[in-house]
C-alpha cells in the first residue's frame, strides 16, 4: 500500500516521480483511484489547488510509477491539463516540493514561471541537473492562479544555462515568462529569502 500524505513526515520520493494536473477536482479523484489500484506505489498525494484545480503526484519505482501514469491519463475523463514523467528526479526538487528552501541567494538569480504545475517541476530538474546552481524555491499553483514558479540561485553564467536548460525542456505554451538577474539587489534578495507570497511578507493570513 503506497504512503498517504502525512504533513508531519519530509516528503520522500526515489527515485521516480510522476505529476497529472486535472481541470476537474471529480475526474482527478476518479483517475488517481485507477493510479493506485493499477500500480504498486511507494508514496502518492493527491488534493485540490487554486483555481479548481486537482494534482495528482505518485512516487516509487519506475516501473510502477511509469504503470501508474498510464492509467491517470486513460481514466483522465478528458480533464487531464498536463503531467509530468520523471524516472530520476533530482533530490532537491523533491526536498523544494516539501518545502524546503535555500537561506540565501547568492550572486546571480533565474526565474522560470510556467503555466501548469507539472511544467514547473520539470524545469526545475532539467536546471538542477544541467548547472551548477542550487533550487531557492519551487512555488505551485495556490496564490498564483494555477501557475508554477522556480527561483534558481548561482552564478551567472550557471544561471543563464539552467534557464536555458530549463525553457528547453518546456513544450510550447507552457512557458509564461524567464529572467536573469545577474545581480540581486540586497533587499529583494532579503524579501525572496523569507517568503515570494506578499501576502506572508504582509500579515495577511488568508490563503486565498
Amino acid at each position: 500500500m503506497a504512503d498517504v500524505q502525512n504533513p508531519a513526515k519530509p516528503l520522500l520520493i526515489e527515485p521516480a516521480l510522476a505529476l497529472l494536473e486535472f481541470s476537474s477536482v471529480a475526474a482527478g479523484v476518479y483517475a488517481g483511484d485507477a493510479m493506485v489500484k493499477q500500480a504498486q506505489l511507494d508514496v502518492i498525494y493527491a488534493g485540490t489547488v487554486h483555481p479548481g484545480k486537482f494534482l495528482v503526484l505518485a512516487g516509487g519505482s519506475v516501473a510502477e510509477v511509469e504503470e501508474a501514469l498510464k492509467a491517470g491519463k486513460e481514466n483522465a475523463l478528458n480533464s487531464l491539463i498536463d503531467t509530468i514523467f520523471l524516472p530520476g528526479v533530482h533530490r532537491d526538487v523533491v526536498l523544494a516540493l516539501g518545502g524546503k528552501r535555500v537561506p540565501e541567494t547568492n550572486d546571480a538569480i533565474g526565474i522560470v514561471e510556467t503555466n501548469t504545475v507539472p511544467a514547473a517541476i520539470h524545469a526545475a530538474d532539467k536546471g538542477i541537473k544541467g548547472a551548477e546552481v542550487s533550487l531557492v524555491e519551487i512555488r505551485l499553483a495556490d496564490g498564483l492562479n494555477g501557475k508554477g514558479l522556480v527561483f534558481f540561485t548561482g552564478q551567472v553564467s550557471n544561471i543563464e544555462a539552467a534557464i536555458e536548460l530549463s525553457c528547453a525542456a518546456l513544450q510550447p505554451g507552457q512557458l509564461v515568462k524567464q529572467v536573469v538577474i545577474s545581480q540581486l539587489h540586497e533587499d529583494m534578495a532579503k524579501l525572496i529569502q523569507a517568503h515570494t507570497r506578499f501576502g506572508s511578507q504582509v500579515g495577511w493570513t488568508s490563503t486565498e
